[in-house]
């Protein structure tokens, strides 16, 4: 098959996965304890899609800590004879599940376009990471025999062995941004290794993590390792961190609720809680750049998703001599390119916002944009015409703004990226050094001293060099692990890396004299 035609094939199943979806709106979902359905006491909320807030695509439970509270008890009912099943056994159900999710791609990927709003090529991507994820910890399970390893003998008679075992029932917190990748990635690295777990997903995206519990099931995933409970942060999320039989949490959000979690789970006794928190990235651009690839490179990690990734691009460090003819091709590139849309149709780059408040605070940092600095492009809000009814805002590019703005500080997780002036690569990475966070960060320059000397001194856990698909962005599984420095994590260990699966074992050192 030519390369054109496997494109105009994934399209077409991408566009059969959108109509089979429509037909499918305004289902009612349960939750899920101990492999039942439980429907809320609370009532069921309307999920919207950001596309059109008036557009109804689904039914879910408004979730309460007695729900919460079951699926604990589900859970830790489970544990002990989950945490006793060969390795072997579950690892082969995650592949079972890696190839169900293949098999379905397309209408998942369509799903999560009115889910959240990401366009085809974003939403596939995505799918692409969860499948990825299943596949890898799989891998690794079986690679390293369970994590189970001789040691020396310190005696001749002593049989010495280093065991690492699950801790119990973990709480899986997850986002709206990567609601089937991060939420397939987190909860697969606590039940793989023998844990059980209750799964809050984000409210707004609600749907994608419905659908990986319908797939582990499918897969053979015995009832109760997974649970299932939709609600809000102050009700389920509230009982999944103060609850005593909560073993671990493992999150990916905002850094206050991130510390929050952090606090509560080492208030007493010491819990694990693996958290990823966002960052503030920067992507440096020297006049030893190729400035197309440049271009590209930025424009597309701030831009991509609107801005809503924990490694988007927010500011950008550019060379002084360079900057008028950078800035020029990156505003004619996002004017040509970053087209504004319905996100289900194949031409558009970038969809809505999140949800009405994104949508607000965006107005909100534009408003500070034109009066503290100078708007190269966007800005604006669509508020009229085929978008009115979505939360659809501009791409925007800002100059002029003091080194300890608000915009410059603090991370929006909106499609704004802040220009900075700079004179030289050391001048640079001082400035891309200075922010508490520390997740992701690019250069672009073809001088091999000035990529070297970026390697060797950034404080970032994911770094880039000449990456045009994505400057600070699109880390793959087994590829670049997915971990923070600073305040951007609480393990600095990556998601999609070598030493994820550890994190949710303790080990066992076992002694036995002959």
């Amino acid at each position: 098959m030519t390369k054109a035609k496997k494109v105009e094939l994934f399209h077409r199943k991408y566009e059969e996965g959108v109509e089979k979806v429509r037909k499918g709106f305004e289902t009612h979902y349960p939750n899920y304890i101990g492999g039942k359905e439980s429907f809320s006491s609370e009532g069921e909320y309307a999920v919207i899609t950001p596309i059109n807030k008036n557009q109804v695509i689904g039914y879910c439970q408004k979730g309460t800590r007695e729900d919460a509270k079951n699926a604990i008890l589900a859970a830790k009912d489970k544990f002990y004879e989950w945490s006793r099943t060969p390795y072997q056994k579950r690892v082969k159900i995650f592949q079972k599940a890696a190839k169900i999710m293949s098999a379905r791609k397309f209408e998942l990927a369509a799903l999560m376009t009115f889910d959240n709003g990401k366009n085809r090529y974003e939403a596939i991507a995505d799918v692409d990471e969860a499948i990825d994820f299943l596949n890898f910890y799989s891998y690794l399970m079986l690679k390293n025999k369970g994590f189970i390893v001789k040691m020396g003998k310190p005696f001749p008679e002593e049989d010495c062995t280093s065991v690492l075992k699950p801790y119990g029932v973990w709480a899986v917190i997850s986002p709206f941004n990567f609601p089937l990748a991060i939420t397939t990635g987190m909860s697969t690295g606590a039940m793989i290794t023998g844990n059980t777990i209750v799964l809050k997903p984000a409210s707004d995206t609600p749907l994608m993590a419905l659908k990986f519990y319908e797939i582990m099931k499918e897969a053979g995933l015995p009832d109760g390792v997974m649970n299932l409970v939709v609600g809000s942060g102050s009700t389920v999320g509230e009982e999944l961190i103060s609850n005593p039989d909560i073993s671990g949490v493992v999150f990916t959000g905002s850094r206050p609720v991130g510390r929050r979690i952090f606090a509560q789970m080492t208030s007493s006794i010491v819990k694990p809680c693996i958290t990823e928190l966002g960052g503030k990235n920067p992507i440096i651009v020297t006049s030893k750049a190729n400035l197309d690839k440049a271009i590209e490179g930025v424009a597309r990690s701030a831009f991509g998703f609107g801005g809503q990734k924990c490694s988007a691009c927010s500011r950008l460090i550019v060379f002084e001599d360079i900057k008028e003819k950078f800035l020029d091709g990156l505003v004619k590139w996002t004017r040509e390119k970053v087209t504004i849309g319905d996100p289900t149709r194949r031409e558009i780059f970038l969809g809505p916002v999140i949800n009405q408040k994104a949508y607000d605070d965006f107005a909100k940092y534009a408003e500070m944009a034109k009066r503290d600095g100078r708007v190269l492009f966007g800005g604006n809000r669509c508020e009229s015409g085929e978008l009115k009814d979505g939360f659809f805002v501009e791409p925007t590019i800002v100059d002029g703004l003091p080194l300890d703005h608000e915009i410059i500080k603090t991370e929006l997780f909106l499609p704004i990226v802040a220009v900075i002036t700079v004179k030289n690569l050391e001048e640079a990475v001082k400035i891309a050094n200075d922010t508490e966070y520390g997740l992701t960060a690019g250069i672009f320059t073809e001088n091999v001293k000035e990529r070297e000397y970026f390697f060797d001194h950034i404080e970032a856990g994911v770094t880039y060099c000449n990456r045009r698909i994505g400057g600070s962005t699109g880390a793959m599984v087994n590829g670049q692990p997915f971990g923070g420095w600073k305040a951007s994590s609480s393990t600095a260990k990556g998601a999609g890396g070598l030493y994820y699966l550890q994190q949710f074992m303790r080990e066992q050192s076992q002694t036995r004299v002959k």
